[in-house]
């Protein structure tokens, strides 16, 4: 069904230059479609797209930049005449207790994962209606599930998930679909990414390996959570099972939540 779906669609992928946007990039370049890779490593992408050949376009572009994402989309449009899809997928997570963060920590944190996504999709959506198109909006399990420590990170990833519920109907009329996805732990740089964006290669990731979902298999899920026409999909096993509890029992979340933070 993926292959049948993204067969010469174009898609414009925010933070495409690793993780998550990277091998959705490749994947859904072997499903046929064209892609756009816009991210803030320009040498990375270059590279990407020289792996991915087909003329895949690669766009410098920092998402807190309106005229970057003007620009991406602008640049797409040039190179393929439309915009099919369009994957919100550039973020990254503050981390640490609020005693121990400032104000500003917060406003980085959602001018990023937050208004980088509403700048993102304010830049494609002419395009995107004029295809009836797809919105993707890469959220996450800790937009369900707060936990200590994260209180920014959670904050923009709860906001991004009324975000999408709210405009999923607006846009439904248009014949825009809206897909949330929510993973849980899945391997990606993010884990090493300080609360200022900036990538540190040698930082420890402490979630166990066991726990973390391949790249691969988590971009193969979401693109037939896309292709499916789905509103929402929760990502990683664990994440489905976290997902649950905060619905069904919340106080389980809660109880755990405080042994955590003592």
């Amino acid at each position: 069904m993926t292959q049948t779906f993204f067969r010469d669609k174009v898609a414009l992928i925010t933070g495409a230059s690793s993780g998550i946007g990277e091998e959705l990039a490749r994947q859904l370049a072997a499903s046929g479609a064209k892609v756009a890779l816009a991210a803030r490593r320009k040498g990375l992408l270059d590279k990407l797209a020289h792996d991915i050949a087909d003329g895949a376009l690669a766009i410098e572009c920092d998402v807190t930049q309106p005229r970057d994402l003007e620009r991406a989309v602008k640049e797409t449009v040039r190179q393929w005449g439309k915009v099919d899809i369009v994957i919100a997928n550039a973020g990254f997570g503050v981390s640490g207790k609020l005693k121990d963060l400032s104000m500003e920590d917060y406003r980085r944190q959602f001018e990023t994962n937050v208004f980088g996504v509403l700048q993102t999709i304010y830049a494609a959506l002419r395009e995107i209606e004029k295809t009836k198109g797809t919105v993707v909006i890469i959220g996450s399990v800790a937009g369900w599930v707060a936990s200590p420590g994260m209180s920014a990170y959670a904050m923009s990833k709860f906001a991004l998930r009324g975000l999408a519920n709210s405009i999923a109907p607006e846009f439904r009329a248009a014949g825009v679909n809206v897909v949330l996805i929510s993973p849980g732990f899945v391997e990606s740089k993010i884990r090493r990414v300080d609360n200022q964006g900036m990538l540190n290669p040698g930082a420890e990731d402490r979630i166990p390996s066991w726990l973390v979902m391949s790249t691969q298999k988590a971009a193969r899920q979401i693109l037939s959570a896309v292709a499916a026409g789905k509103s929402e999909a929760i990502i990683t096993g664990h994440g489905k099972l976290l997902v649950m509890l905060e619905r069904f029992m919340p106080w389980v979340i809660r109880a755990a939540g405080r042994k955590l933070s003592t």
